[in-house]
């Protein structure tokens, strides 16, 4: 620094000058007038000066250790983008979603045919390591349940949720958690597929080795689980609805997520993607859509304990009514009113689609547990509705839709296991 401040004064007036006896000042000069002339009295003691250099000093070279720091940053940085880059594939950039996009236009979407968050070879390999460990744990499961005696294998249930769904959640976490990146859509369908097709697998197994437990069970006696907020867990209805005037659709529900607990069931027809949707996502309260149209529902459930749910509806000047465990706290109309719900559609739990029985959307995903889903195609009255919510004997199930494991498929990882909150009621 002291050598920069040198070269900053003019050659002459150094010349015949001894250093040490030198005061550098900071003057205005006439454009005709000499440099080495101009002084200022009291410009400060030669102490201050090189106090002053010092610390100029000090801050350059704190600069200087900066700067390198930064370069060396850049440098790692370089390298790791030049390792992702090796380790991917361009992909086309992908077409816009249709069916619901007017409404949703802010949101990036993540459906089933472009994931944002794409398995690398390497973690697929990982992964299929993992799938392997699986079955290989729950082989010995089997085996032991045949060399033990039926008193040892009443904890068989308890056991495979302790062990099969850890393997599980941590499966799915790593596909769900992995970095963004740009991957083949073929080749990331294809292992998709298998490991979708592992995980069915394995869950069949074990609800063949559950089998002497569900015999014992009524047949609504089950929840969903989907643990994870991803765009390939969900369920599926095996049957859909017929044209309705009216309907009334009721649950239990059990979540904690945040942002929302994402879409609990949507319902879409050729043409129309928002046929009949329940839905809470982002900082929104909860909504339900019907032809797209919109009304907010005044839901508090989002505290990780069993809730029941009610939404009634008739078409005649769209009057609607929700119930909050058992009871009704709000109510509106003009929610699409005189349009009927059409008939010949896909009803999905889990997730939201933005295409007939797909275009899943991960930030849209429900996360929690679900039961008790039923539909009726009238309006429920009030102590209908709170027989269902206090589990009474009397309580009807859907005369459209009942809840029932033989009328739902389950993919992706969701699971279904003893229905519990009726039990706590009662």
């Amino acid at each position: 620094l002291l050598v920069l401040l040198l070269l900053l004064l003019p050659p002459l007036c150094l010349r015949g000058q001894g250093f040490g006896q030198t005061r550098f000042i900071c003057t205005s000069v006439p454009l005709d007038g000499d440099m080495c002339a101009a002084t200022a009295p009291g410009a400060g003691s030669a102490d201050e000066l090189k106090s002053t250099v010092l610390q100029l000093r000090e801050t350059v070279l704190q600069q200087k250790e900066t700067i390198m720091n930064q370069k060396e940053t850049i440098r790692e940085l370089t390298a790791k983008l030049g390792r992702c880059e090796s380790q991917s594939v361009l992909e086309a950039p992908g077409e816009p979603k249709g069916g619901g996009a007017g409404r949703k236009g802010g949101f990036s979407k993540n459906t089933m045919g472009d994931l944002s968050r794409s398995p690398a070879a390497e973690t697929l390999s990982q992964l299929g390591q993992t799938l392997q460990s699986l079955k290989t744990r729950l082989e010995n499961l089997e085996q032991f349940s045949r060399m033990n005696s039926s008193s040892q294998t009443n904890n068989l249930k308890d056991i495979l949720q302790n062990k099969i769904d850890d393997l599980e959640r941590q499966v799915l976490s790593r596909v769900n958690s992995l970095e963004e990146g740009k991957f083949n859509p073929k080749n990331e369908s294809e292992e998709r597929g298998k490991i979708e097709s592992t995980l069915t697998s394995l869950h069949q197994r074990i609800s063949d080795l559950e089998k002497g437990q569900k015999d014992n069970r009524p047949p609504d006696r089950f929840q969903l689980t989907f643990p994870l907020r991803t765009n390939y867990m969900y369920a599926k209805v095996k049957k859909s609805l017929p044209e309705m005037y009216a309907f009334s659709i009721c649950m239990w529900i059990k979540s904690n997520a945040s942002p929302g607990m994402g879409t609990p069931f949507s319902y879409a027809v050729p043409g129309q993607a928002n046929e009949l949707v329940l839905i809470e996502w982002g900082n929104n309260p909860m909504e339900i859509l019907i032809n797209d149209k919109v009304a907010k529902l005044p839901f508090v459930i989002n505290d990780g304990k069993w809730h029941h749910i009610c939404v009634t509806w008739t078409t005649r000047d769209g009057v609607w009514e929700a119930y909050q465990d058992g009871t009704q706290t709000g109510n509106g109309e003009n929610l699409a009113p005189y349009h009927p719900i059409k008939p010949q559609g896909v009803l999905v739990l889990g997730q939201e689609q933005d295409t007939l029985g797909g275009g899943f959307d991960a930030t849209q995903a429900f996360v929690g547990e679900l039961a008790h889903f039923n539909v009726w195609d009238r309006k429920l009255s009030p102590g209908e509705v709170y027989s269902l919510a206090t589990c009474s004997s009397k309580a009807l199930s859907g005369n459209v839709i009942a809840w029932a494991e033989a009328n739902i498929d389950i993919y992706g990882g969701a699971t279904k296991w003893t229905f519990e909150a009726c039990r706590q009621l009662n």
